[in-house]
């Protein structure tokens, strides 16, 4: 049920991990979209600009945990990949137990400053206590999204990217009638729907466990694998951190840009979420290429097969182009179709927000797709300060635009904040892939010539 990375045909394994992981990133999505669909039908454009007002604060924090988990996962794939199982065994046991204590820490902090975020970012007054309740749930369930996270982690760093989307399928689903059966049985309004994307993905974090526990063999752990030891402790960390902080610089930058849509008041905010909700749609095969990527780099760098990291990232990239255009032509060419399952009869002055903001961001896709391949790549081959600085880059960009063109051009701001954003990191971390490989060729030379 693993999947060895290190041999066969690069452009073969790549796309067959794929697909697994890009269904559960579109299932994953699920989750948020079934929530803004249900929330904007029956709660009306108050509550969606609500929910939507909190996805910033959300990534955040969320990020942050799921930066480190896939820095666990990175571990565990270059254990795999050099066939040192008893390592891989002491990775996955104290992955474990960072993840607790990094949930409980988190949970403590976010839920006493929920509401300070939500004001520092501007949030419409008419639509803050709503905001409130429905991150205040979110963030309760911190320990759900980070077990799911580092479960997910794991089985993909050995090789199996189908287990975590059957459990997410299934989630997804209860997601969806626990969603309309908390907002309209039990007429909880936002929270509800907080309550059921919790619950769910309790649900399935649960399972993975169970099943990864008794189905693999080589992640079935003691309690000495449990217990901390300083040198492992400071090999996840070390990765993990600088992952999680990339995520978290990302989340800055998006509560700036959320913070510049929420000063034209909760109408650009509903437009400005159903279109994000667009955008995330049609990048899904840009995450799915670079979660693929994490694990390949990770498992032959483990192994030490440097030429087939290279074959398989020139192969990478013309996978990314074409996601790159695929994600444009819905965009550009469905999004005003598509937003219309998030707003319930939307005004012609909303449908031009979206339309203005999906049109723009489309002609950059390609730089985002660099994100996406060279970032997680970068932290597959253990190079993971580079991908924090990108995520520096990243933010600085983002808040430049904003900051120099909210007054003279007020909403176009927000639509050139992402791609002005995308450039700036996009097209360092392409530089910094390929200063790596040079170097590698270099030493790969020198020894054969020695």
């Amino acid at each position: 049920m693993t999947k060895d990375m290190t041999s066969g045909n690069p452009l073969k394994i790549i796309l067959l991990f794929s697909l697994p992981v890009l269904f559960g990133n579109i299932f994953q999505q699920f989750y948020n979209m079934f929530d803004t669909i249900i929330v904007g039908q029956f709660l009306g454009e108050d509550a969606l600009a609500a929910v939507g007002a909190t996805g910033s604060i959300m990534f955040l924090v969320l990020g942050f945990a799921m930066g480190i988990t896939q820095g666990f996962g990175v571990m565990v794939s270059q254990a795999f990949g050099a066939k040192d199982i008893p390592r891989l065994k002491r990775y996955v046991g104290i992955s474990l137990f960072l993840s607790l204590v990094v949930s409980v820490v988190l949970t403590m902090i976010t839920v006493i400053f929920s509401k300070e975020l939500l004001l520092f970012m501007n949030t419409p007054e008419n639509i803050l206590d709503m905001a409130d309740s429905y991150i205040k749930i979110i963030f309760w369930g911190i320990l759900c999204s980070m077990f799911y996270n580092v479960a997910s982690g794991i089985l993909r760093g050995v090789g199996d990217s189908k287990t975590p989307l059957y459990f997410l399928i299934l989630s997804s689903f209860l997601n969806i009638v626990l969603d309309l059966f908390c907002i309209i049985v039990l007429k909880l309004g936002v929270a509800g729907a907080a309550y059921a994307t919790v619950f769910s993905q309790g649900i399935s974090a649960v399972l993975c466990f169970l099943y990864m526990f008794r189905k693999f063999d080589i992640l079935k752990i003691s309690k000495s694998d449990c217990r901390p030891d300083g040198r492992i402790v400071w090999q996840l960390i070390s990765i993990g951190i600088p992952m999680a902080l990339n995520y978290s610089l990302i989340g800055i930058g998006s509560m700036i840009q959320q913070s510049a849509v929420n000063v034209f008041g909760s109408g650009v905010v509903a437009a400005f979420t159903a279109a994000s909700k667009v955008e995330q749609i049609s990048v899904q095969t840009m995450p799915t290429l670079g979660t693929t990527m994490a694990t390949y780099c990770g498992q032959n760098l483990g192994a030490g097969k440097y030429e087939r990291i290279f074959k398989g990232m020139k192969d990478a990239f013309w996978i990314g182009l074409a996601t790159a255009v695929l994600a444009s032509l819905i965009c550009a060419g469905f999004g005003r179709y598509i937003v219309r399952l998030f707003l319930n009869s939307p005004t012609d002055e909303v449908m031009d927000y979206v339309t203005r903001y999906l049109n723009t961001i489309s002609f950059f896709f390609i730089f985002l797709a660099f994100i996406y391949l060279y970032r997680t790549s970068l932290q597959g081959l253990g190079r993971e300060i580079m991908p924090m600085i990108s995520g520096i880059f990243e933010t600085i960009c983002r808040l430049a635009t904003v900051a120099v063109l909210l007054k003279p051009a007020g909403y176009w701001s927000v639509c050139f904040a992402n791609p002005v954003a995308w450039i700036g990191a996009g097209v360092p971390l392409m530089i910094a892939y390929l200063v790596w490989k040079q170097k590698i060729q270099k030493n790969i030379l020198q020894k054969e010539n020695e």
